[in-house]
């Protein structure tokens, strides 16, 4: 199985994306063990800091050591040269906040799951002409699963991903998924600055198995 159809089977099965970054590696960590206790096994990590590339690889190096099936992939890529670094450090798939289709070339080539972000239907139009078969929908909050439902019928192949503002009542989960979409991206809902400040890592492991369990099944 090819990574892309891998990171794709994954997150469908999934259903959930927490994505983070924090500026400290061993936190980044800590944040990743968290997730995995909970039962999370692909996680986006965000391209946001300085120190986002260093970190990325001592992740991966901590999940080759104690995570083997966890799939680490990488957001915020703005440019094909950044998307080049992370496939290098071994991203597993590559997450953009715009339909940037340059990066989808660098990411197709290295046969990863590329994931760009939409607002509009040109947007996905666009996404869906450079290959993409999964589409971010960015801000989720802003757009709300009314605009799902309104632009699913005319993209009948691909699939829907709302990130930004998702929450993690069962309300908000179930208004998401009945509009037809396939994952949800979360981040400061289950990896909020409050609990990372603290440490409280247990409670960021309990927020995402209440999180997972808040999803509809299929």
């Amino acid at each position: 199985m090819h990574k892309q159809e891998s990171a794709l089977n994954g997150l469908l099965q999934q259903r959930l994306l927490p994505l983070y970054y924090n500026d400290d590696a061993l936190v980044s960590i800590r944040i990743l063990e968290a997730l995995y206790e909970a039962g999370i096994r692909l996680v986006e990590y965000t391209n946001r800091g300085a120190n986002a590339l260093t970190n990325f690889t001592a992740m991966k190096k901590a999940a080759e050591q104690n995570m083997k099936d966890v799939q680490l992939g990488i957001g915020t890529i703005k440019n094909a040269e950044q998307a080049r670094s992370y496939i290098d450090a071994g991203a597993d798939f590559i997450v953009c906040p715009t339909t940037n289709a340059a990066v989808g070339k660098v990411t197709a080539a290295a046969e990863l799951l590329w994931i760009p972000g939409c607002m509009t239907p040109t947007e996905i139009a666009e996404a869906e002409a450079a290959g993409a078969k999964l589409v971010k929908i960015f801000p989720g909050n802003v757009l709300g699963p009314s605009f799902i439902t309104a632009v699913k019928d005319l993209f009948p192949g691909m699939l829907f991903m709302p990130t930004g503002g998702v929450e993690t009542t069962n309300e908000n989960l179930k208004a998401w998924f009945d509009a037809g979409v396939c994952a949800v991206g979360m981040g400061s809902k289950l990896v909020s600055a409050a609990l990372v400040k603290e440490k409280n890592y247990a409670k960021i492991t309990q927020l995402t198995k209440e999180a997972l369990s808040a999803i509809p099944h299929i």
